[in-house]
């Protein structure tokens, strides 16, 4: 059994320690919050030991692997101690929200030879990654165009948004992750954003709509389409096109009932509503392979060099809708030796 630590006992906190508690390979060994009673609520539900103390996890031999799925600006600081008691990592997205300071814990970390899995869980989402294996297989041949669509049913709390990083680093980067799951390497990007009247929104510096398109490394289009609001729910949508044929994810809802009647035709219940109902089976299937990795040896996928590089197509956005130019990817500052 693969003992794990958890840091972090709120919401994602509580996705993960369901998916390791439901995992017949592992078990929660500790819930490691600086609120106690938050730790013990989750302790209670899925087992393990609640502890305010980071030093107290790291210190118990038999503890296997860590989770991060603490705030993002601890993620760097739990990073590096983990890594250094010689823990593997499966870490919540992003690194950290400034790339100098994730360059700065590659560097820190480097030596120690790191075993480090990003928590990109949209890669484990069953019907996209069967579009992405028939893409890769052939099967519309050539890439040529990829459209992905991700839309939140509202904005998340104005506490949240505060210290978010602004939607480029804390909503798109789920897209950009999954533009180069497909794609492979991206050369330039090109960002719009508008904020559409929305006060709490404006007063976050944030916007509300944001429009990237991408350009692969073969050339490759993608187009990605945010909103921090969708009346009709949590919007999740990707089209792949090629020479040969598309491929397309639609939205999902709880059942695959049609009314049809004098009213309206083909009516379906409204689409899962946000993003812990529409990518329960991703978080499971993302625990399940940083079980599997672990245990045949292999590297992890998607690793620290994938969340490094998110954050670079992030940064590039910021730069683009705020410049209005394309920004080549080259452009952004890299520091040597900062990749995995």
């Amino acid at each position: 059994m693969f003992r794990v630590a958890l840091f972090g006992a709120g919401r994602i906190g509580q996705v993960h320690a369901r998916s390791v508690a439901s995992h017949e390979e592992a078990e929660l060994a500790w819930v490691c919050d600086p609120v106690l009673p938050a730790a013990q609520a989750v302790t209670d539900r899925y087992g393990g030991r609640p502890v305010a103390d980071v030093d107290r996890v790291l210190e118990d031999g038999g503890v296997d692997a860590v989770i991060i799925a603490s705030p993002t600006p601890t993620h760097v600081d739990l990073l590096t101690r983990s890594v250094r008691a010689g823990r593997p990592v499966l870490c919540e997205k992003p690194i950290d929200l400034d790339l100098a300071r994730v360059d700065r814990c590659w560097t820190d970390i480097a030596e120690y030879r790191p075993w480090v899995m990003m928590g990109f869980n949209r890669r484990f989402d069953p019907t996209f990654r069967r579009i992405r294996g028939r893409v890769a297989g052939g099967d519309i041949g050539a890439l040529r165009g990829l459209r992905i669509t991700s839309r939140d049913p509202e904005p998340p709390p104005a506490e949240y948004l505060a210290a978010s990083g602004g939607i480029f680093r804390d909503m798109t980067i789920h897209d950009f992750d999954m533009a180069r799951y497909f794609l492979g390497e991206v050369t330039e990007v090109h960002a719009f954003t508008s904020e559409d009247d929305r006060p709490e929104l404006i007063a976050a510096h944030d916007a509300h709509q944001a429009v990237v398109t991408l350009r692969g490394v073969d050339g490759a289009l993608c187009t990605v389409t945010n909103s921090r609001t969708c009346v009709s729910g949590y919007d999740q949508r990707l089209e792949a096109f090629g020479d040969t044929g598309m491929l397309e994810a639609a939205n999902q809802t709880p059942t695959s009932v049609r009314a049809h009647g004098a009213a309206v035709t083909g009516a379906a219940e409204p689409y899962l509503h946000f993003f812990l109902d529409r990518y329960r089976d991703a978080y499971v299937a993302e625990f399940d392979e940083f079980v599997r990795a672990l245990r045949e040896g292999r590297e992890a996928s998607p690793g620290f060099a994938d969340g490094r590089a998110a954050l670079v197509l992030a940064e590039a956005a910021v730069e683009s809708a705020a410049t209005g130019r394309t920004v080549p990817i080259s452009s952004v500052p890299h520091t040597e030796n900062a990749t995995a």
